[in-house]
C-alpha cells in the first residue's frame, strides 16, 4: 500500500454459505463483492448516490491478493483506506479480516475516478468529496 493512506470506512458483512467454492473457502470473485459493498457504503456516506446518470464514481481497475482463506461461518471486516487524491481520482485500498482476528486475510485496491456518465470523460472530484479525503 502507498505510504500515505487514511482510514475512511469500516464495515462488516457475514460470509454466506453460497460464498464458498468447491474447495470449501470463499471464492476469489466474492472478495471483489465484499470490496464493492464497502466502497458503495463509503461513497453513499458522502451523500453521493451510486446511481446511473450525471457525474459520479467509476472504478477503472481493481486488484486483490488472497493471503489466508476465509470460510463459512464468519463475519468479514472490510477496512477501506484512501491515498492522496488527484484531480479526478483517488486510489482506495482495502484490508479484509475476520471479526475478532487481526490477521489480514486479503488486501485489495481500486482506482476510483469521477466521471461524467453522459460524456464518458473524467471530471474533477466534487469539493465535498475532496474535503473528506484531505481532512484529518
Amino acid at each position: 500500500m502507498e505510504d500515505r493512506k487514511k482510514l475512511i470506512h469500516v464495515t462488516k458483512m457475514p460470509i454466506r454459505w453460497g460464498d464458498m467454492d468447491a474447495y470449501g473457502h470463499v471464492n476469489n470473485t466474492v472478495y471483489f463483492r465484499y470490496m464493492e459493498q464497502a466502497r458503495v457504503e463509503w461513497i453513499e456516506s458522502l451523500q453521493v448516490p451510486v446511481r446511473p446518470g450525471g457525474e459520479g464514481p467509476v472504478i477503472i481497475n481493481a486488484s486483490c491478493t488472497f493471503l489466508v482463506p476465509m470460510s463459512y461461518p464468519g463475519m468479514v471486516e472490510v477496512r477501506t483506506f484512501v491515498g492522496e487524491p488527484g484531480r479526478s481520482s483517488v486510489m482506495t485500498y482495502v484490508e479484509m479480516r475476520l471479526e475478532g482476528d487481526e490477521r489480514i486475510y486479503a488486501e485489495g485496491a481500486a482506482k476510483v475516478v469521477w466521471m461524467d456518465t453522459k460524456t464518458g470523460k473524467s471530471v474533477p472530484l466534487p469539493d465535498h468529496v475532496r474535503a473528506s479525503l484531505e481532512g484529518e
